[in-house]
């Protein structure tokens, strides 16, 4: 993956610092928050921005900005998206700042979490920030004020569409004996994490094509297909999470936060009787963590069962599906479509 894309990346990476330094110095800190110098002090600045650069440059797939920059590209925009990748990458990591305020979580990236590490305070404060700094990236675009417009609009409209999403998992997990409907779950799923990945799209199409009927169409049909690469993409991560384990998280602590992942779903609605035992699971992994006995017990129920191999046949079908939307790309753009393509591949997690 990063053979394949390095020369996107490293282009990614530097903006991403740019707008999210390790250490913010008096320029920047004018920029964004339009202060006198003079009050600008770094050691006033770092407890907003260290907690949100440090998780950024824990690493993280990137693979919202590029696909971000994949489109643009695709559709004959170059590299003018570039400089809005943090609008698509920057809310992604404020997300898991508060997902891991919401779980309890104790890990992220390898690293403690970033309230474990900073605080709970200042994390909520920082991650706040990490939603809202990007829009500094807009400012600076050199674009018409009209083509600003559209972009505020779509971001406005992601962020409201995944933070309803979140809410509908935080409502899940803290009730025990709630089970979601399977639609419930899709639509949770589209707009936690399926949001980012229609923002992606939205932007890079933006970014790439003048205002008209075949971009409108295209913001909407390339955009359905990004929700269900997004939805895929949780799908497969969930399923990983109760197999081989997440990189940087430990294996079931998804069960620890009484997650209603796809998997779990699925099991519950095909044996209903079996919530009660469920919940008694779910209730000990919260107090005991990780390593509780019925952690693995629930994990082998589930593996038994056959819903982890359901649950992932779903994820790649999705993602398949949003491949297949994408083959109206321009017969000129043959490379880029082969480029898309690995992209998808990586996201499934089958990339080589």
């Amino acid at each position: 993956m990063n053979h394949q894309y390095s020369r996107r990346l490293e282009k990614i990476e530097a903006v991403l610092r740019a707008y999210l330094p390790e250490t913010p110095d008096a320029d920047w800190g004018e920029s964004v928050f339009s202060l006198p110098r003079e009050m600008l002090l770094p050691e006033l600045m770092m407890p907003l921005t260290m907690p949100g650069s440090d998780l950024v440059q824990r690493g993280g797939k990137r693979w919202r900005p590029l696909l971000m920059t994949l489109v643009c590209e695709t559709m004959g925009g170059g590299e003018r998206s570039l400089p809005l990748t943090p609008l698509v990458e920057f809310p992604h990591n404020a997300s898991l700042i508060h997902d891991d305020i919401e779980d309890n979580s104790d890990e992220r990236r390898g690293q403690p979490a970033t309230h474990i590490r900073y605080g709970i305070d200042t994390a909520i404060n920082s991650g706040a920030f990490l939603y809202f700094l990007p829009l500094a990236c807009v400012r600076d675009w050199d674009a018409a004020l009209e083509q600003k417009d559209m972009v505020y609009q779509l971001w406005g409209e992601s962020m409201r569409r995944l933070h309803f999403g979140q809410s509908m998992d935080i409502t899940w997990h803290r009730d025990s004996a709630c089970i979601p409907s399977l639609e419930q779950y899709d639509l949770m799923c589209r707009l936690k994490t399926g949001s980012l990945a229609w923002l992606a799209v939205a932007l890079g199409l933006v970014t790439a094509l003048a205002l008209s009927e075949k971009r409108t169409l295209l913001i909407k049909k390339w955009g359905q297909a990004a929700e269900k690469l997004g939805m895929g993409f949780q799908i497969l991560d969930d399923v990983k999470n109760l197999t081989t384990g997440n990189l940087g998280k430990r294996r079931g602590d998804d069960v620890v936060e009484g997650k209603k992942s796809l998997p779990v779903l699925l099991y519950l609605h095909e044996r209903p009787e079996r919530g009660e035992w469920f919940s008694t699971c779910f209730a000990e992994a919260r107090k005991v963590g990780v390593d509780a006995p019925l952690v693995n017990e629930l994990i082998a129920e589930l593996a038994v069962s056959g819903v982890l191999a359901k649950a992932e046949a779903r994820g790649r079908a999705l993602i398949n599906e949003a491949r297949e939307a994408f083959s109206d790309i321009p017969s000129n753009s043959g490379e880029m479509r082969g480029e898309l393509s690995k992209l998808f591949d990586f996201i499934g997690g089958t990339y080589a």
